[in-house]
């Protein structure tokens, strides 16, 4: 089932989510419904507070980027491959030069902006059967990944924009939480009158 993107200005964004545990009613579901909602959204991540759930759930599939030709052939393997769920992550480290990459949110439709992030990454999860993996990702799988880390530690990638940039965007921010986007999903909208 496609379930509607909370956007902008809604608290549960802002939320550091909770663990959960194995015996989380109907999981098996809600990854599923979490993996709909995102292609249905044309995504490559969803983490649950962006469907409205203050947990540590998120979801990848990082497919769409693996016809990318100026990766390279290893990258675009192993995005071709790439869909997982991660239940109760850990960043453990996060190594490199920080590169620039332009990012968006679902939950922030329309707005797109360059991002630093260090290209290395080690994180500690859980799968959909609870069983616990350490693995490390590097170059645009890392930075996916810490994208939707990010969204269940309260934090969103206008986070980590200039004051310039938060200041130029700040109004379009606005508008979006009161319903103002073109998205072609459906979405819930914190400050929309009449909601």
């Amino acid at each position: 089932m496609i379930l509607p993107i909370v956007a902008y200005g809604d608290p549960v964004l802002r939320k550091k989510a909770a663990p959960i545990t194995q015996d989380y009613s109907k999981l098996d579901e809600l990854i599923a419904n979490m993996f709909e909602t995102m292609y249905g959204a044309s995504g490559v991540g969803l983490a649950a507070p962006q469907i409205g759930k203050a947990i540590r759930i998120f979801v990848v599939d990082a497919t769409p980027f693996a016809d990318d030709e100026d990766l390279s052939e290893e990258e675009q393997a192993q995005l071709k491959t790439f869909k997982k769920a991660f239940i109760n992550p850990e960043i453990i480290e996060e190594t490199g030069d920080e590169w620039a990459f332009s990012e968006g949110c679902l939950s922030i439709p329309g707005i797109n902006e360059d991002v630093f992030r260090c290209p290395n990454i080690k994180i500690k999860y859980q799968d959909q059967d609870f069983k616990e993996h350490v693995e490390e990702f590097d170059g645009l799988l890392a930075r996916v990944i810490q994208h939707e880390y990010d969204h269940i530690e309260g934090i969103l990638f206008t986070d980590k924009l200039s004051s310039l940039k938060k200041r130029i965007i700040k109004s379009k921010l606005a508008g979006i939480s009161k319903g103002k986007t073109n998205a072609d999903y459906r979405m819930r909208f914190p400050d929309k009158k009449g909601r």
